[in-house]
């Protein structure tokens, strides 16, 4: 096994829905909701992408049948953005009715800011009639500001990121000191305007600012949830949980493990670092 596979098979959950419903039962014992992620992206053929949809409806029927306490996620690109608009738009909405019909929750995960404006033209569109569906912003965007003040006047729930895509300095924040700035700055108005707010983040600096953001704007512990990644800080994760905030917890899975994680690391050397860092950390 390579370094790079076992780097990649600490983070996925497995290659089938089964493992995945187990990984998520066992969150679920510890108090811990999950996100469940069906790897896959740019897809240029139709047949992939109607292919991807199917899959993610027998998802929502698993959730569903199973018991399991786990939403959704999924990229654009996935379900054909690049191949054309309307028709990515028309599966999405084939994956909204089925959330709405089995009671659950659909997030449109946010790509690289080539898909920025694209993905919340559609997101926009699919929410008119499907309130079940929510996005993510990326902190280190310079546009991401205005964006979220826009989605909180549409009520829309927003996942906060710090973003891992490779962006020029003219659009996205470089240092992490801006990021972090950026990020607190965009909680605080999430806080104040927002739809049940997701704070994603391993950065334990920003975990306390929210917990102390929450306690001094008068937030219960239930207006709102951290998330994190699959294999990231556990122990992090259960502590948060066992305090009485809701944790979420990111579940990839599916065959395209491999080229899903070395795009990630190959893209962006601060990945890397994330990657490292975290590994061993508790």
């Amino acid at each position: 096994m390579s370094i790079l596979t076992y780097f990649a098979r600490a983070f996925v959950a497995g290659e089938r829905v089964n493992d995945a419903v187990k990984v998520v039962r066992r969150l679920n014992q510890k108090g811990i909701m999950a996100t469940l992620d069906i790897l896959g992206e740019n897809v240029k053929d139709a047949r992939m992408a109607e292919s991807a949809v199917n899959a993610y409806i027998e998802l929502l029927d698993v959730i569903a049948k199973e018991g399991i306490n786990s939403n959704v996620s999924l990229k654009l690109t996935q379900m054909g953005l690049d191949i054309d608009y309307n028709f990515c738009l028309e599966n999405i909405r084939r994956i909204a009715k089925k959330a709405l019909d089995t009671g659950n929750f659909v997030r449109i995960d946010m790509e690289g800011s080539f898909y920025t404006q694209k993905t919340l033209e559609l997101f926009k569109e699919v929410f008119k009639d499907y309130k079940n569906v929510g996005i993510v912003i990326q902190a280190y965007l310079k546009r991401s500001y205005d964006d979220v003040k826009e989605l909180n006047q549409l009520g829309a729930r927003i996942r906060l990121c710090k973003g891992a895509y490779k962006e020029p300095p003219e659009i996205a924040y470089k240092k992490m000191k801006e990021i972090r700035e950026n990020f607190l700055r965009i909680s605080e108005i999430l806080f104040e305007d927002g739809n049940y707010p997701a704070f994603a983040t391993h950065d334990t600096y920003l975990i306390n600012r929210i917990k102390e953001m929450a306690k001094n704007m008068k937030k219960r512990n239930e207006d709102f949830e951290f998330q994190m990644l699959f294999g990231i800080r556990p122990k992090t994760q259960q502590r948060i949980a066992e305090e009485g905030y809701r944790m979420r917890v990111y579940v990839p899975f599916g065959t395209h493990w491999l080229p899903y994680f070395y795009r990630r690391l190959r893209e962006r050397k601060e990945n890397v670092f994330f990657v490292l860092k975290n590994l061993f950390k508790r």
